[in-house]
């Protein structure tokens, strides 16, 4: 049995009609952006249903980042693979995009009714304000399980320096893959 055998081993596996129902939910239904679904989903399959662990998450939320297109359908599509192989992820990826997609269709022709009234532009600047400190809020739900004595410093030195890379003009998947390099040359002491 190989180490991924175990791991869903250990979780409940989920039947393809309870992935679909988790990704419609969750990836259509959570306001904020990427980000703040990000938190969300890893509050609800990592913590409280146990379909995947903390570093499968993690790996899943990393290559998200790393592939071109939007980000989260590719981690959606990622804890997919993870839990139920190639059937998975094209659920995974059919529920978490096709209902937000009618919703935008529907947003985008709202929008130029919207442009011209006090009331939606002040929701709006409030929704904007609340994605920041969820996008926040985010980090610290993905950092946290490394953010452990001893590698405190390193998690901070590493953000730190991504946030100024980014901030300076270096595009994010070449932060992305410096702190990779970064992270393999000073491993994590356990």
């Amino acid at each position: 049995m190989t180490a991924m055998d175990a791991e869903r081993a250990r979780s409940s596996d989920p039947s393809l009609l309870q992935i679909a129902s988790f990704f419609g939910r969750y990836a259509n239904l959570t306001l904020g952006g990427g980000s703040a679904t990000s938190a969300v989903m890893h509050s609800e399959i990592v913590e409280k249903r146990h379909w995947i662990n903390d570093d499968q998450f993690g790996l899943s939320f990393a290559l998200g980042r790393l592939t071109p297109g939007t980000n989260l359908l590719a981690c959606c599509t990622a804890i997919g693979w993870i839990l139920r192989g190639s059937s998975g992820a094209i659920v995974a990826l059919l529920a978490s995009s096709i209902p937000c997609a009618i919703m935008v269709v529907i947003l985008t022709a709202l929008f130029a009714r919207w442009q011209e009234n006090s009331f939606a532009q002040a929701a709006i600047q409030g929704a904007v304000a609340a994605a920041v400190g969820i996008t926040v809020k985010t980090c610290w739900t993905i950092a946290h399980p490394y953010f452990k004595p001893g590698s405190r410093v390193r998690v901070l030195a590493i953000a730190a320096a991504a946030f100024l890379l980014h901030v300076g003009g270096l595009s994010a998947i070449s932060v992305l893959l410096i702190a990779v390099v970064v992270g393999f040359i000073l491993p994590v002491q356990k």
